[in-house]
């Protein structure tokens, strides 16, 4: 409780400040916006994360016989998104890069459900496959008790 208090006491002399000296207003406002980047990019990586655990459920139940190389992306750090190495099969390994690099570039802000969105980025056939994976995984990880995820579904 004491921290909100200060916290408010906070902005309300950042903005008493921004009111008399031209530059604080500024200065403000680049830690708004440094705030409001640091809560997308915490996001994008939950974003990210999922999507990555739920190919990787897909792959490793649908496509037991098929081999397997490490995931390593061009544009995305693996280990760092999702904290360990991620090994799938070819077309899983297409599907995950389609789907990091649609995602990193999703325009709306908000990001809405990509099925409630009102322009669709993936390709037909990847559209197909990602909901086939969502569809899968999705009861897969709820069903084995994964309440992240249940978070993920309904918010």
């Amino acid at each position: 409780m004491w921290t909100d208090v200060a916290a408010e006491s906070r902005e309300v002399r950042a903005v008493a400040d921004a009111s008399t000296d031209p530059n604080a207003g500024r200065l403000f406002a680049a830690k708004q916006t440094a705030s409001m980047n640091a809560a997308r990019e915490s996001q994008l990586l939950r974003d990210l994360n999922t999507l990555a655990t739920f190919i990787d459920v897909y792959c490793k139940h649908r496509h037991r016989g098929m081999s397997k190389t490490p995931v390593a992306l061009k544009t995305h750090d693996i280990t760092r998104i999702c904290g360990r190495d991620l090994e799938l099969c070819a077309t899983c390994h297409k599907l995950l890069a389609h789907a990091f690099v649609k995602r990193t570039r999703c325009p709306f802000d908000p990001k809405p459900m990509c099925k409630k969105c009102p322009d669709h980025c993936y390709a037909p056939e990847y559209r197909v496959r990602i909901r086939k994976v969502m569809k899968f995984s999705g009861r897969r990880l709820v069903l084995r008790g994964r309440l992240r995820y249940l978070r993920h579904l309904f918010f």
